[in-house]
């Protein structure tokens, strides 16, 4: 596709947005500073063809955790949501939603059977593994019935509405469930942005926890860089109301992206040298052991599949850690 202008609309109120402004602006990015909370901001956005949704409080533990208000929670993912929405039904324009692995249910997945191989845990495949679930990873039929944190659920509804408003109303909707999205530049909060998290903290020296479970660091996700997701985006477009494809399909670096938070403190070991990391084995609300995402519909259907290997994120995220030496600061709450 060619002679796309992308616009981004953001309210730079998370610690580190202003950082972004200068790069996205040298790539030809046009930034509207607004808040998609606002109706009225919304109203006044320009133009479009297609709108990308990926604004919202990204942390599993967002209004749950003493810290945070849930009600923001919703404004932030929920509403914003519901405005876009009502903005694409007026002036009939796609709607794309970057949504998450986690609007599957925690229960069926804190009980699914693993075991700690090579520092990592491994699904234990011939133990009866619930509907939904293979080697291959969390397919999208597995089950959304909550407890999800309320977190998930807010992305559950906005999935669920994106459909309800695009089915009467005339445009085409398309729904992606990420994995973890990694890269330089992702703000280093362990909430929101594991692996940039570890590699700044890693190099730096910060300390580091090997939260629940056997306090080993034997959890294991998949990751997925960001630029791996443009394809798939330009294919939705171009398919518009293509009503043979399935509009919800997960997207994620699956089995072959998945590592455990051990795996990668080796890979930091080796990169940076040394460095400690405790032992806290007290669970955490919402921390689950393993989350790979099955990506086979979109390959089946979209011919999708990530090029960036794990290796080479991890290396981009390392170099960018050396290249801002305050990134923690600058991205984190204070």
């Amino acid at each position: 596709m060619e002679n796309l202008q992308v616009t981004g609309v953001d309210n730079f109120i998370r610690p580190g947005s202003e950082l972004n402004r200068r790069e996205l602006t040298r790539l030809g990015v046009k930034l509207f500073h607004g808040d998609l909370r606002c109706q009225s901001d919304v109203e006044a956005l320009p133009a479009a063809d297609w709108v990308i949704d990926c604004a919202a409080n990204p942390s599993v533990l967002a209004g749950a955790d003493g810290r945070t208000s849930s009600r923001q929670l919703m404004e932030h993912n929920l509403l914003a949501t519901i405005h876009l929405l009502e903005w694409c039904q007026a002036v009939k324009v796609g709607f794309i939603m970057l949504s998450t692995s986690r609007v599957y249910a925690i229960e069926p997945l804190a009980k699914l059977p693993v075991k700690a191989v090579s520092g990592a845990f491994r699904l234990v495949t011939g133990a009866g593994l619930p509907a939904g679930v293979s080697s291959e990873g969390i397919a999208e039929d597995f089950s959304t019935q909550p407890p999800l944190s309320l977190y998930g659920a807010s992305k559950l509804a906005s999935e669920i509405l994106a459909l309800e408003y695009g089915a009467p109303g005339g445009f085409p909707v398309w729904l992606n469930r990420c994995g973890v999205l990694a890269g330089a530049g992702q703000f280093g909060r362990a909430d929101q942005g594991i692996f940039a998290y570890w590699i700044n903290c890693h190099l730096r020296r910060a300390p580091l926890r090997y939260l629940g479970f056997d306090g080993q660091g034997h959890q294991v996700r998949d990751c997925l860089h960001p630029r791996d997701l443009v394809p798939l985006l330009h294919q939705q477009i171009e398919a518009g109301t293509d009503t043979n494809k399935p509009r919800v399909v997960n997207v994620s670096g699956g089995r072959a992206s998945a590592m455990s938070l051990r795996q990668l403190t080796e890979w930091c070991d080796v990169r940076f040298g040394p460095h400690f990391v405790a032992s806290d084995p007290r669970p955490r609300a919402f921390d689950l052991p393993w989350v790979v995402l099955d990506a086979s519909q979109a390959r089946e259907v979209w011919d999708w599949s990530p090029q960036t290997v794990p290796a080479a994120i991890m290396e981009e995220i390392a170099a960018h850690a050396e290249a801002h030496p305050d990134w923690l600061q600058l991205s984190s709450p204070t």
